[in-house]
């Protein structure tokens, strides 16, 4: 029996099959379909089983209210805004907008933009997930040292932060060593205030205490609020006499985390990642030029594009049901917003910086740190003589030196 003939015998019995009343009937029809064809009879029911079209209405499509033209805009303001989830873009479509419109960067109808003030979070991340699926980077890790024997003296505190008060700065260094820890290279100093989410950063080249207080005075420096606690890991650059005796004499909170518990940091450690090794990547930066390029990456474009234009969730509760944990989190604000909304800084401070951001441009901010990435790399590949290079694919340690290879191998005969 050819194919087309055993179609025809299945629509016929599929119609029998479906008219049978009993369970007697249905297995008198699949044996003498099976008995004929040769079939399986799993194979079969599965067939039969299959929907069938029984023509009549079909069920018209539902209209799309958010069509590519919408897409396309919102990926472009996506990327704009460094790729944020949808709970974090959704307050920035309702502030900045209408700000990307006029300075000419999203070309879009009045329509679209009514579209895009309206659409979900959850839209937001359905629209934008294959674009998200296209864009994903790798975590890094920092380089852990011991401490010193002030941390007797420096009390450990943990995450119960008051959220509300302004003034309270975590720290940490980023290691930028490539594959190797071996000989001098470029730390990031990166700092956080934990109530408003404010970053700022600092290149030095090496890690001595020294170096690492020079670069802390130059983020205070930049900050328009006042610091009242400085939380640190037990890292040797932090357990020093210079710092302990400037909070003393600066009267600042200088507190430590627990050895080895990464989250007592919790806050700075997650702009180790979003601020410093997603934007810098994981290669090894060591001299001065590359050294100058990241410092100016970090006084100027990057603070003010992370600060001014990207939304920072908050936790407002968390609770336990049952093996899960639910957590509810605040509206998105940047650390600009909640900044000036805390009511914890002059009003010459808050109007310095309104001013600022009125005359900040998002697009062409990322832009200016898009065209600096690209000279870094440039020093980068020019420094090693090498070709193009993937600043954001991690470096495995070769662990076989030079010197093991040419060792005379030892052991017994064989």
């Amino acid at each position: 029996m050819g194919i087309v003939a055993r179609k025809e015998y299945l629509q016929v019995l599929r119609e029998k099959y479906y008219q049978a009343k009993t369970r007697k009937e249905k297995t008198q029809i699949l044996d003498e379909y099976c008995g004929n064809t040769g079939q399986a009879r799993k194979y079969v029911i599965r067939r039969i089983q299959q929907k069938v079209d029984m023509g009549g209405k079909r069920k018209k499509p539902r209209k799309q209210t958010y069509d590519g033209e919408v897409t396309a805009a919102l990926a472009k303001v996506w990327e704009i805004f460094d790729n944020p989830c949808g709970q974090r873009l959704k307050p920035v479509l309702n502030s900045e907008l209408a700000r990307l419109r006029e300075l000419g960067e999203l070309k879009i109808t009045e329509e679209i933009a009514t579209k895009l003030a309206d659409i979900s979070t959850a839209t937001i991340d359905r629209k934008l997930k294959h674009q998200r699926e296209l864009f994903q980077l790798k975590r890094g890790r920092g380089i852990p040292r011991p401490g010193s024997l002030l941390k007797s003296k420096i009390p450990i505190k943990l995450t119960e932060w008051d959220t509300q008060e302004v003034g309270n700065v975590e720290m940490d260094t980023v290691a930028h060593c490539g594959s190797s820890a071996l000989g001098e290279f470029i730390y990031s100093l990166s700092t956080t205030e934990i109530a408003t989410g404010w970053w700022e950063g600092e290149a030095i080249l090496g890690k001595s205490q020294a170096a690492t207080f020079r670069a802390l005075q130059e983020i205070r420096a930049r900050t328009l609020f006042q610091w009242l606690a400085i939380d640190t890991d037990n890292g040797t650059e932090f357990m020093s006499e210079i710092l302990y005796k400037y909070c003393d004499r600066e009267r600042l909170e200088f507190t430590r985390s627990r050895v080895n518990h990464k989250n007592d940091n919790a806050y700075i450690e997650q702009k180790n990642w979003t601020h410093v090794r997603k934007v810098l990547g994981y290669l090894r930066y060591d001299t001065v030029p590359e050294l100058r390029m990241i410092n100016e990456l970090y006084r100027k474009e990057l603070r003010l594009y992370k600060n001014f234009f990207q939304p920072v969730m908050k936790l407002v509760s968390k609770e336990r049901i049952g093996g899960r944990i639910k957590r509810k989190y605040d509206i998105p604000q940047t650390p600009y917003q909640r900044l000036m909304a805390s009511g914890q800084i002059s009003q010459e401070h808050k109007a310095k910086l309104e001013s600022l951001y009125q005359r900040l441009n998002p697009a062409e901010l990322k832009r200016q740190i898009a065209a600096k990435l690209e000279t870094l790399w440039q020093i980068y590949e020019q420094k090693n003589k090498s070709g193009k290079v993937d600043p954001y694919k991690r470096l495995t340690p070769n662990s076989v030196t030079s010197s093991m290879i040419q060792r005379t191998p030892v052991g017994l005969p064989t």
